[in-house]
């Protein structure tokens, strides 16, 4: 079953259409990848969180 919420990446809204309706920024899909316990992206994902908490990938 696929989920139909999307979240715009500048402002944070959530909708269902594919442009945001506050910014018009793309959207892209808010659903959580599934947990694996041999996860091979771990590192990556952490890196990028790391990233987003520095201010790195800032959209302001």
């Amino acid at each position: 079953m696929k989920s139909l919420i999307r979240k715009c990446p500048k402002c944070h809204t959530y909708t269902l259409e594919e442009r945001c309706p506050k910014c018009g920024s793309e959207t892209y899909m808010a659903v959580p990848p599934r947990y694996s316990p041999v996860d091979r992206f771990k590192k990556y994902r952490i890196e990028e969180l790391k990233g987003e908490m520095d201010g790195e990938n800032s959209c302001d």
